[in-house]
């Protein structure tokens, strides 16, 4: 839990993520960010496309506080959707309301989603609506709902940490939903704090979801959920046309392979953009494997991961620290 908070801490930290736009791809965040330009992330589509992985794009994107910076993450997610049609590509897109403005006004935030969405359905691209904070909760909910009744190729994130994620499975089961475990901080009344805890919800939202939900995007690196859901369905005679396996990009790339040939839907979420470092850290944060999973490709053999990550966090902090004092003394 220490090195969780540390991570999410580091997630929330605006200087840091001001850095590491500055800095660039330079702390190992390469490996698991698919390109910081759209040509280069449909090329890393079309190759995952190619060994039979479809593919969910994230515009990545923090502490968006400007409409011009709201109005900016619309018109890329707009060529990013433009971009898989005219490449043909097996994709849809992954978005978050706080980008597209809904820390700065609802109403304007429901906008660019409408926009964004109108221009999906031309091209029969899906749009998922990815979960944040508590904060976000409700109001991404009531948005997702808004854009539906306009348009209806949409859905969302259940998070398994939230003592509510039932009641909201049940709601939004006619929507297809990808299920989580969850990867921001939350207070114990209103979010299971053990794994235990999170892990039984988990497999109980996944299991739901199946037998009563429309279509399960199961987004989980870990192999002994993954056999529990192919037992499962095996035993309630569940067709793999109703659900999928995802994973991120970067992460465990064989097993994503292995469940493609073994005939699973696989999605593999490919996130691209300068604005890289919260997503990064949280996904340090939200599961301690996930640090000895990018071991190989991020750093040397002999290098501790958790040393490596924090003291690149640290180089960060004192780079932006050195930037600032240097502009005090023009």
């Amino acid at each position: 839990m220490i090195l969780r908070d540390f991570f999410i801490h580091l997630s929330e930290n605006r200087t840091l993520n001001s850095a590491a736009q500055r800095y660039g791809l330079k702390l190992g965040a390469q490996s698991v960010v698919a390109g910081t330009n759209i040509e280069e992330t449909i090329h890393t589509i079309k190759n995952l496309n190619q060994q039979g992985i479809s593919c969910t794009v994230d515009n990545l994107g923090e502490f968006v506080f400007e409409k011009s910076e709201a109005t900016a993450a619309k018109e890329q997610i707009i060529k990013v959707i433009e971009a898989i049609h005219e490449n043909q590509a097996d994709a849809h897109i992954s978005l978050k309301p706080s980008q597209l403005g809904l820390d700065i006004d609802y109403d304007f935030c429901l906008q660019n989603l409408l926009e964004i969405t109108a221009k999906a359905k031309e091209y029969n691209i899906f749009i998922n609506f990815d979960m944040e904070n508590y904060e976000r909760l409700h109001p991404s909910f009531d948005l997702m709902e808004k854009v539906q009744e306009e348009f209806g190729n949409v859905g969302t994130v259940i998070q398994a940490y939230f003592h509510e994620s039932m009641e909201n499975i049940e709601r939004f089961k006619d929507y297809r939903l990808r299920i989580v475990k969850g990867a921001y901080k939350e207070p114990e009344n209103i979010a299971y704090q053990s794994k235990e805890d999170i892990d039984k919800h988990y497999i109980a939202l996944i299991e739901y979801h199946l037998l009563h939900g429309k279509f399960t995007s199961i987004a989980t690196h870990d192999h002994r959920v993954i056999n529990h859901v192919k037992k499962f369905v095996i035993k309630n005679n569940i067709s793999k046309d109703k659900f999928e396996f995802q994973m991120l990009y970067g992460f465990r790339k064989e097993l994503q392979l292995e469940l493609a040939k073994e005939g699973y839907n696989f999605c593999t979420y490919v996130p691209f953009g300068a604005d890289w470092y919260g997503y990064f850290m949280r996904r340090l944060a939200e599961r301690p494997q996930n640090l000895t999973l990018v071991t190989k490709q991020v750093f040397n053999k002999k290098t501790n991961i958790g040393i490596g990550v924090a003291t690149g966090a640290f180089i960060l902090g004192r780079l932006s620290k050195k930037r600032l004092v240097k502009q005090k003394t023009l």
